[in-house]
């Protein structure tokens, strides 16, 4: 059956301006991190996109890395582009990233100029389009000048294969550093990507500062830190979950009993404010405006659905912020 996207998509999603630029982002993003690669079901995660394109999320993260294999998922998404989403890319935007390994050899990762351009070549081919919205630089590189790094996105952009740049994983100190080399070029950075969740606060040690000052959006990653916000792990650890399958990123030595206990503690107020774990913890790093989009992964429609539902309520007390405050004191 051909795919007709919902008619009613726009009417209740928010979107936010990413800092001074002109793009507006959807609250919630998608992120093809995990389950759109050669490993996983194809039909599952066309389901998944399909639903979050109805839903009115409009914009969808890759890298050049995600899959596994790496790879794979730009050409999952590539797929569903050519097949379903062709009339709808101009609603669109697809980002990517270099920055991680990906090919063997000297030019295979990190921030020079020769693996920024020909990683993005590769994704494009992968994703069978002529351009992506946003190209990020996915972590600093300690030994690539920044100047050559940003030098590379300011091409990219001005080339006609990215319409913005972005960073991913800078600290302040090197966001500052990469936001006025990109102004000194002529081509802003448009957004930073770094992990934000009530368990991890580390950017507000001064990142966003930075970015409210330069003008640059967020969208963050790991709101639900890596699943512990989820809700999954309130009565002991699922079979099915990144815990048990001893995720590099999430183990079971991470899921102490004193977690637990703050966990459900936070489950009672997400209860009182008609939410679930994850809609609350969803709409705290949305709380006053400073977090342009929250950026989801999705293993099953109904996770879509749920965290879309977050937006129905964003507003919290002074009382609210502070019992969770003290929670995880």
């Amino acid at each position: 059956m051909v795919y007709q996207a919902n008619e009613a998509r726009y009417e209740t999603m928010k979107y936010n301006r990413s800092g001074r630029s002109g793009l507006k982002l959807p609250a919630i993003s998608l992120g093809l991190w995990h389950n759109f690669g050669g490993v996983d079901k194809f039909e599952t995660g066309r389901e998944i996109l399909h639903r979050s394109f109805d839903l009115g999320i409009t914009h969808f993260d890759l890298a050049n890395n995600y899959g596994p294999p790496p790879g794979s998922a730009e050409e999952m998404f590539g797929r569903v582009l050519a097949t379903d989403f062709k009339p709808y890319r101009d609603e669109m935007i697809i980002s990517t990233k270099a920055g991680y390994y990906m090919w063997k050899g000297p030019y295979g990762e990190w921030g020079s100029r020769k693996y920024m351009i020909s990683s993005l070549d590769q994704s494009l081919k992968r994703l069978g389009t002529d351009y992506v919205d946003i190209f990020y630089h996915h972590r600093p590189d300690p030994d690539t000048p920044m100047e050559e790094t940003i030098g590379a996105l300011d091409h990219i952009v001005r080339s006609g294969k990215a319409l913005y740049a972005g960073i991913s994983n800078y600290s302040a100190e090197q966001a500052a550093q990469a936001i006025e080399i990109a102004n000194r070029l002529g081509t802003p950075i448009l957004i930073h990507q770094p992990s934000y969740s009530m368990l991890n606060r580390w950017i507000e040690g001064g990142l966003q500062d930075v970015l409210d000052a330069g003008g640059v959006g967020s969208i963050v990653f790991s709101p639900l830190a890596q699943g512990l916000l989820s809700g999954k792990y309130l009565n002991g650890i699922p079979s099915d979950s990144r815990a048990a399958g001893a995720s590099v990123f999430l183990n079971e030595k991470n899921i102490t009993p004193e977690l637990v206990e703050k966990l459900r503690q936070l489950n009672d107020v997400a209860a009182s404010r008609g939410q679930s774990l994850a809609q609350l913890a969803l709409a705290w790093v949305l709380r006053g405006g400073r977090v342009t989009s929250a950026l989801i992964g999705a293993s099953k429609v109904s996770q879509v659905e749920d965290s879309v539902a977050a937006l129905n309520n964003l507003e919290f007390s002074a009382d609210e912020l502070a019992l969770i405050d003290a929670i995880l004191k």
